[in-house]
């Protein structure tokens, strides 16, 4: 490698040629290497620091703080609870293994107030209080269904009779749960401190985020209930942040218990893997016997066959996707890998570009072949597919690449089995109507790139081999 970069054309010193060619290498492998190194270190970012848009290179997370909104008879209030634990503030993000793993009713009996409620909403904890309440209590069994009863039938029924007589306590949990106070709610923010534009007073502030593209930013004062929002100069504000490596991002996908996820991650790792490996096989079979034909058979309509076989390469595969769906579900393949495998075993662009090499091949030699009486899978077999075997290879890792990133044939054919989901499917389960779990799908998109990126490292002399001896450009 040394010896490759420290070559000159000139005699021990460097011309204008090498200036130029050392720079378009360093411009080429810059221009591939800076986006997987962005991918690769915004993989291991928490997921508070990715739904902040945070653009630092280094995964880390700060020092945050929980702003909670209630609701009351009195109107809102909005304050801040400092010094919870990390379990909390991340509590949506956490499997339900690690929930369930946490002393949450030990945790809410410690707190009062106004934190009390928007800590138990926060941690889920207001339908089951309230459902041991309607139970211990002995109230109208249609109390559970009240929220999502239709405006009828709770013109029927009195909820504030139901509801009289209660302590204050369950009076407000019941409210709560029934939809007549709108839930409390908990957000995390940064702390950060800065000058008070009024006093100049250092004081602590909680942002939802640091742009420092942005002149100012807007935040609340931590020590302060229901005040407003001040601008604060961006450059004025100072937070506590570590590095941290959130190796969780790779760890809960792969094992099953990521949040807000339907789909088994390595499961979807498993389906490619079969697509990739038999849809490639069968393809490599098909393409090489029709290449084997077009090349060294001659039969009537050869050049019209060769022409219709071209003329799909003209055809976008958007317009065919109709046709495709239809027969994959005439078939009965529909929901299977099959319907996967099937669709794409034969490619116009692979009989061309083994058709090529073969034409180079000397047809002296399956005659000598037929004269020893060999039949001709034999000498498919046996002596054309050996002495193609560089197109072959060629037309193998293209295979897998294509089989392995394509979204299209699988989100036609499995779209709604989700047990026959392949790796590219699963990628867009992280992202959905109510959740986004962008930490998780950049790491399983890194997870994603490891098989084609050492395809193309370990077997790239067989892409460049076969190509360029087929003829193609």
């Amino acid at each position: 490698m040394w010896a490759f970069l420290t070559r000159t054309q000139g005699r021990g010193r460097l011309t204008l040629v090498d200036w130029l060619s050392y720079g378009y290498l360093a411009f080429g492998f810059l221009l591939i290497f800076i986006p997987v190194v962005w991918l690769g270190l915004n993989s291991v970012k928490t997921a508070f620091q990715i739904e902040r848009q945070d653009i630092s290179l280094i995964p880390g997370d700060y020092t945050r703080v929980a702003r909670a909104t209630v609701q009351g008879p009195d109107g809102k209030r909005i304050f801040f609870i400092t010094d919870l634990p990390d379990w909390v503030l991340n509590w949506r993000d956490l499997s339900a293994a690690d929930q369930a793993a946490q002393d949450v009713a030990g945790f809410l009996s410690a707190q009062t107030g106004d934190a009390a409620l928007a800590l138990r909403s926060h941690l889920g904890q207001t339908e089951p209080q309230a459902l041991a309440v309607i139970a211990a209590q002995g109230l109208p069994d249609w109390l559970p269904r009240y929220r999502t009863m239709s405006a009828s039938a709770k013109a029927e029924v009195n909820i504030e009779a139901a509801l009289a007589g209660l302590s204050p306590a369950n009076d407000r949990l019941l409210r709560e749960f029934t939809g007549l106070y709108p839930g409390a709610r908990l957000t995390s923010q940064i702390l950060v401190s800065a000058p008070d534009p009024q006093t100049g007073e250092i004081r602590q502030w909680g942002v939802s985020n640091i742009d420092i593209k942005r002149a100012f930013t807007p935040a609340r004062p931590v020590d302060a209930v229901n005040a407003k929002v001040t601008k604060l100069p961006t450059a004025s504000l100072q937070a506590d942040r570590n590095v941290q490596i959130a190796w969780e991002n790779y760890i809960d996908p792969l094992s099953g218990s990521s949040y807000g996820v339907t789909v088994d991650f390595t499961r979807c790792l498993t389906n490619s893997v079969i697509v990739t490996i038999v849809g490639t096989a069968i393809t490599l079979l098909i393409n090489s016997m029709a290449a084997f034909a077009l090349s060294k058979y001659k039969f009537r309509g050869q050049v019209m066959f060769l022409a219709l076989i071209l003329a799909t390469l003209m055809v976008p595969p958007t317009i065919t996707l109709v046709g495709v769906f239809k027969a994959i579900q005439a078939t009965g393949i529909s929901g299977s890998l099959w319907g996967i495998i099937i669709p794409g075993s034969a490619t116009p662009a692979g009989v061309f570009m083994l058709r090529q090499y073969m034409l180079t091949l000397p047809d002296e030699l399956i005659e000598a072949a037929r004269m020893d009486s060999a039949s001709e899978w034999k000498i498919f077999w046996k002596i054309v597919a050996p002495l193609a075997l560089p197109a072959i290879a060629a037309l193998g890792i293209l295979s897998i690449v294509w089989r392995w990133n394509d979204l299209i044939v699988p989100l036609v054919a499995v779209a709604t089995v989700k047990e026959a989901y392949t790796i590219q499917l699963c990628l867009l389960e992280f992202r959905g109507e109510h959740t986004s779990q962008e930490h998780y799908r950049l790491a399983m998109t890194m997870v994603s790139l490891i098989p084609t990126t050492l395809v193309f490292v370990f077997l790239q002399r067989y892409i460049t081999t076969g190509i360029a001896n087929s003829g193609m450009k």
